[in-house]
């Protein structure tokens, strides 16, 4: 099974994913969380500085997860589709292409939860930006994907609440 969650930054995906990473019902699976520091420190530029060679590699990351039998991870191809879309130096033309190449992968998932940040403070980890503008544009961003490509969705659930509350929604939508 192949289980992404997406939403924009500092909405608890990481969170979540080390949560259901505790769980015995979670044993089976493969737990892929943020390595945007680790990139960072690699040169790779992040958030609105991202180049479409450095969107490549993102996109690379998350196709290689989905190789594998049982994975639950914290990024979907829907984040990096968003962040591609609102980067300043990748021009118009090649987004587009990006966004048409990636929309292919995304029957692949099996649920892609949606965490939405309504009532979730932005938090500093040092490598995200914290800016809650952009925050903003790019939560709109994963939205409008996740509309116009629902068709290419299995299963998109909506989750919200706390941590404990997104855990149980997991656990009651996968039936464990």
């Amino acid at each position: 099974m192949k289980i992404g969650f997406t939403g924009t930054m500092s909405v608890g995906k990481t969170t979540l994913v080390n949560a259901l990473k505790e769980l015995p019902e979670f044993k089976s699976y493969e737990f892929k969380t943020e390595r945007s520091k680790y990139l960072r420190d690699l040169g790779i530029p992040l958030n609105t500085d991202s180049t479409l060679k450095g969107q490549i590699i993102f996109m690379a990351e998350r196709c290689s997860e989905l190789y594998l039998p049982n994975i639950i991870t914290d990024r979907t191809i829907v984040d990096v589709m968003a962040f591609t879309s609102l980067a300043n130096s990748i021009p118009k033309n090649h987004k587009e292409i990006y966004r048409q190449l990636s929309s292919k992968i995304l029957s692949e998932y099996d649920f892609i939860f949606y965490i939405s940040p309504e009532g979730v403070e932005i938090e500093d980890n040092g490598v995200r930006t914290t800016d809650p503008e952009y925050r903003s544009q790019v939560d709109n961003e994963i939205t409008s994907i996740l509309t116009e490509y629902e068709g290419c969705i299995q299963k998109l659930i909506k989750l919200n609440g706390t941590v404990e509350e997104r855990v149980q929604k997991v656990k009651q939508t996968l039936n464990l």
